[in-house]
């Protein structure tokens, strides 16, 4: 039976010995009740309004006991610049972010989105790409995330939570994790890079358009595993099917191990592609374009496909 406990503030003191836990890069909810008490287990609860996730409130209310809150979407995450939403921040704003969770290099981070929708583990999935970016590995996904947790009956904390201790967190850019706009337009002159458009596939065939890009389409010569396509739903809750999604990776004939990059239309479902692709079906060269269709189209001279139109510039759906 499912428990509550209120706290009066603060968070759980986690105990036990130090070590490593080495997740895989998904875990389900009895993997984590089973290390919840282990020294150097950080529970990151990352929900936002993304797919009615909830926000500070929804995490003081009911939450894992022990974990953390930091907004996905308003935390500092991502940032806009130069017109392009969504892009990673600097190395030492991420590491400020990091160190002011309380986090070290030394942590396991388990990072929990809502689990209320796709899109969501999205969130999840970008700040589990964020922590590989910077070196560091010990950082896994709770599978179907809190609405998961609380739907399988596991203890439940609510309460007010107090802020932890600021820590140093040192990074190290991992660049070949983040693929810039010149290194995916060389790629695709090259043509020796497979490009993964991890959108729907109305945004896929350009028959609809995000705002954060100046038209639709997609880049020319991509291939397009929706983020959304292996998610099962139980009760409001969604879970990722690793089985569902091999099958379907299987199906688009992708090398394994050619370079690949994901992309989305401001890298965020690209992140989900990202981590379906390298972390789940076992591509052994995946990179991210943080930039997304969001950057591509900044250039007029830049080519798109619309599944209607074939390829055609920038410039000329932009007129």
């Amino acid at each position: 039976m499912k428990r509550t406990l209120l706290l009066a503030a603060g968070t759980l003191v986690l105990a036990g010995p130090a070590h490593a836990l080495h997740p895989a890069p998904l875990v389900d909810a009895a993997w984590l009740d089973s290390k919840l008490g282990s020294d150097d287990l950080v529970v990151l609860d990352v929900r936002s309004a993304i797919d009615d996730g909830g926000d500070r409130a929804s995490f003081e209310a009911a939450r894992i006991p022990g974990s953390r809150y930091s907004s996905y979407t308003d935390a500092g995450w991502r940032e806009d610049r130069d017109g392009v939403a969504g892009l990673m921040p600097a190395v030492d704003d991420l590491e400020e972010l990091i160190g002011g969770l309380g986090i070290d290099n030394d942590d396991t981070v388990v990072v929990v989105s809502a689990g209320t929708g796709p899109t969501d583990f999205g969130s999840a999935a970008r700040i589990y790409w964020t922590f590989k970016a910077l070196g560091h590995d010990e950082v896994t996904i709770l599978n179907g995330g809190f609405a998961g947790w609380e739907q399988q009956g596991f203890e439940v904390a609510s309460g007010t939570a107090s802020d932890p201790e600021a820590v140093d967190f040192s990074a190290t850019l991992q660049e070949q994790l983040l693929a810039t706009t010149e290194e995916v337009e060389a790629a695709r002159d090259a043509n020796e890079t497979t490009l993964v458009d991890a959108r729907p596939p109305a945004f896929y065939r350009g028959e609809t358009q995000s705002p954060a890009a100046r038209v639709p389409g997609t880049i020319p010569g991509s291939v397009n595993l929706p983020h959304d396509g292996s998610f099962e739903e139980r009760d409001g809750t969604y879970y990722l099917q690793p089985d569902s999604l091999k099958a379907r990776i299987d199906e688009l004939g992708l090398d394994q191990e050619a370079p690949t990059v994901a992309f989305c239309n401001t890298g965020h479902w690209a992140a989900s592609g990202w981590f379906q692709l390298s972390e789940i079906g076992g591509l052994e060269n995946v990179t991210m374009y943080d930039g997304s269709m969001a950057a591509w189209t900044r250039d007029d001279d830049r080519p798109v496909q619309l599944a209607d139109r074939g390829t055609v510039s920038v410039g000329e759906l932009a007129e």
